[in-house]
């Protein structure tokens, strides 16, 4: 069903009340899909596809390059950040110029839009190594929409004298919304250098020390946080590829069906990385579009809220959702490019089995959904404010995608819906 452009949001805001999170059900929408966890379930497609190739294509070609990217962005971010560091300690020794420290901090800000952007791939991504123990290797490199500026505020002065608690700070067992490329963020493009605490616990004194005395208490804290995510990024190669780059998780789903494989059959493999895919439902749709929209309830209650919006210092926002979809496309090409030779994804899966509409169908809605979101003259924060209707058709284009998901794409390659998204009416 085309998204309708007629689409009434008060009648939408009616229902707010029913949503407290992001990926529970809206109402009024047209439910596409009465395919709950299970549907499918021990099936398989009647064809001779190549399903361990799709797998070994989508592994190698696609996810395992965009985790080894990502290690090389988190390193990138820790040396442009340290530098930045070092500009701000020198230009309050007085030996330093603040057109040098601007031009360090606007690389270090940069550093995080390289890695963000890869990591936004990588979201799509989430295996085993990613979601083991609550997500908690994900969550220390990204811990969105789990967020906490008061707590950035105090391991900022708790880093700063080295305890906490009386125990010498240890950023490792710090929680995840205290660190991660969330508070990067927030520590690089937040220029408010007051602390954002409104409890009876407060970073003490901080808000009368000297401005260049929380620049650089923030930028070494900062610094911390990026060796944080540069170690978790280091071990997220080590879980995918193991310590010898063939004992990981990438090798047991490309050994699927085979005597002693954790997957029983190729197809149960295959249905991991089509659960993965489905982030751009109950995340991206929903999280980073419908949420905002005060389609579910948000911060601000039953209206649109630029402050529910993702990456809110930066204005990065809507470029996620752009990186979302391109990993989305990946998936379907089999491959980083569409032009790689011998790459098998989704939409050659799709095709064997007779279901060349719906592989062209998805291709085409992907396309529209990035081309939308690639053509935001402001911030997703902002076009909120002077043009709610635009945000609202790029939730429809993205929902169009998920629709057909949650329909012709599990049905024609016989996979099961993920609990993320099973009974989702929207």
């Amino acid at each position: 069903m085309k998204y309708s452009k007629t689409f009434s949001l008060n009648k939408k805001l009616i229902c707010v009340a029913l949503a407290s999170v992001f990926f529970v059900s809206a109402c009024g929408e047209d439910t596409t899909s009465t395919s709950g966890a299970g549907f499918n379930e021990s099936q398989d497609t009647n064809t001779d596809f190549d399903q361990g190739q799709l797998i070994t294509s989508i592994v190698d070609n696609v996810i395992t390059p965009t985790f080894v990217q990502f290690s090389a962005m988190a390193t990138s971010q820790q040396l442009a950040i340290k530098n930045y560091c070092q500009q701000e300690n020198t230009y309050a020794q007085g030996n330093s110029s603040e057109q040098l420290v601007n031009d360090a901090k606007n690389l270090a800000k940069e550093s995080w839009k390289s890695a963000i952007n890869t990591w936004q791939q990588a979201e799509m991504m989430q295996l085993s190594p990613l979601l083991i123990g609550d997500g908690a290797l994900r969550n220390n490199i990204y811990s969105w929409p789990t967020q906490n500026t008061c707590g950035v505020d105090l391991d900022v002065t708790y880093f700063k004298a080295g305890s906490v608690n009386g125990k010498p700070y240890n950023i490792a067992t710090r929680t995840a919304s205290r660190k991660s490329l969330v508070a990067v963020e927030y520590l690089l493009f937040n220029d408010n250098l007051d602390h954002t605490c409104t409890g009876s616990t407060v970073p003490t004194q901080w808000n009368n020390q000297t401005e260049q005395y929380r620049k650089v208490a923030r930028c070494e804290y900062a610094g911390e946080v990026a060796n944080d995510i540069e170690n978790n990024a280091t071990q997220l190669i080590t879980a995918w590829l193991g310590n010898d780059g063939n004992g990981g998780y990438a090798a047991k789903l490309k050994a699927a069906g085979t005597e002693g494989s954790d997957f029983a059959t190729q197809h149960d493999a295959v249905n991991k990385l089509s659960d993965a895919i489905f982030y751009v439902d109950s995340f991206t749709k929903d999280g980073k579009l419908a949420k905002p929209l005060g389609l579910f309830a948000n911060e601000c209650g039953a209206q649109a809220c630029p402050n529910a919006v993702e990456a809110k210092y930066s204005a990065h926002s809507i470029t996620n959702i752009t990186n979302n979809l391109q990993a989305l496309k990946m998936f379907m090409q089999g491959s980083l490019s569409n032009d790689e030779a011998n790459a098998l994804g989704f939409r050659h899966y799709l095709m064997d089995v007779g279901d060349n509409v719906t592989a062209d169908t998805i291709d085409d809605l992907i396309e529209l959904a990035i081309e939308s979101t690639k053509n935001y003259q402001t911030s997703l924060a902002t076009t909120l404010v002077e043009n709610s209707d635009k945000v609202l058709q790029t939730h429809g284009d993205v929902k169009n995608i998920t629709d057909k998901l949650k329909s012709d794409f599990i049905t024609s390659l016989a996979l099961e819906l993920p609990q993320t998204s099973a009974g989702d009416n929207d």
